[in-house]
């Protein structure tokens, strides 16, 4: 049971943990100052709505994400949805190699070359199907959150003057809603294909708690650390080296590959949805999806990561606000409903 719950955990974390969370983007972008209990509720919130999609996905046994779409918002809306996430999907997996790429450039490796070489690592490993998904998270995940708390406290450690909390000035908690509502079409299209494989309530409730517990955590100590380079942001498209400028070189190399293996876990992630809502459609193996799916995204990178970040992710955060509703009063319906 606590086997496979961490394995949920890898994999929530990874589609999560992508490009404009691991550089700190998303966070300051939801969030920012006076956010503490916007991330607290925002904990909550997702933990609930990781345990609702996992038990449908369990009860149902699904592959895909259009019967989970169905049980929570119905047959005519789970198709508007079934079409928003395949969009979504799609966009989130361009941002996320445009990121690759962008990331890549802190290495003198032009953008063309570092998009080119996250799109062969993301096909090559759709080889192995979702154990190498897996694999991959469970290899790469810990490594991540790790070196990022451990990068945050010695940055916050390092600040002169105590850490304070206004708790009189937290007037964003609106943001725990639209922040938790931007990630589900990702947890939900990911997390329903692999239902088939979820057997105990334990494993989901392991996998809900711990996934919620490690984001929070690791959400008010990044926003904590991007506060007090508040008034430099502006002229980081990545706000993490911001918090990197005044540390040794080696270090700003291990947290630039860091960040580039967070976005490589959610193209994974993404990809992976994709194959699997389309793969009984589209008769080819999953290498082969991938491969289609990467060369149909390549045009779109040329936006650039800032702005598609800055663009979509508030959009798609109001669109899911209805299916984030949905979700947290499902199991107060079914009860009725039966």
């Amino acid at each position: 049971m606590w086997r496979a719950g961490f394995k949920w955990i890898y994999l929530i974390l990874g589609t999560i943990i992508g490009a404009g969370y691991a550089s700190g983007r998303e966070i300051w972008q939801f969030f920012g100052e006076g956010s503490s209990l916007a991330i607290a509720l925002f904990t909550v919130l997702f933990a609930i709505c990781c345990y609702v999609i996992m038990s449908i996905s369990r009860r149902l046994k699904t592959e895909h994400y259009l019967l989970v779409l169905q049980e929570v918002v119905g047959l005519r809306l789970a198709k508007v949805y079934d079409v928003v996430i395949v969009i979504y999907l799609f966009m989130t997996t361009f941002i996320m190699l445009a990121g690759g790429g962008a990331t890549l450039e802190s290495f003198d490796i032009p953008y063309v070359i570092g998009v080119a070489i996250i799109c062969i690592a993301v096909v090559v490993l759709f080889f192995w199907g979702t154990e190498g998904m897996l694999s991959a998270n469970t290899f790469i995940l810990p490594i991540l959150v790790t070196s990022l708390v451990v990068i945050l406290f010695l940055f916050l450690y390092q600040q002169e003057g105590p850490l304070q909390m206004d708790v009189l000035n937290q007037s964003n908690w609106p943001a725990s809603l639209t922040f938790t509502a931007l990630n589900l079409l990702s947890l939900t299209a990911v997390l329903s294909a692999v239902g088939h494989q979820m057997k105990t309530r334990g494993e989901l409730a392991i996998a809900s708690v711990g996934s919620a517990a490690v984001l929070g955590g690791l959400t008010l100590l990044y926003n904590t650390s991007l506060s007090k380079v508040a008034h430099e942001l502006v002229f980081y498209e990545i706000p993490l080296f911001a918090i990197l400028k005044n540390y040794p070189w080696v270090m700003i190399v291990m947290m630039s590959l860091l960040l580039w293996f967070a976005i490589y876990t959610t193209a994974l992630a993404c990809i992976f949805g994709l194959v699997s809502r389309l793969k009984k459609r589209i008769r080819l193996s999953m290498w082969q999806l991938a491969l289609l799916f990467v060369l149909l995204m390549l045009p779109f990178t040329g936006f650039g990561f800032g702005p598609l970040i800055d663009v979509l992710y508030p959009i798609y955060g109001l669109i899911n606000l209805y299916l984030f509703s949905a979700l947290l009063l499902y199991p107060i319906t079914r009860k009725f409903a039966q």
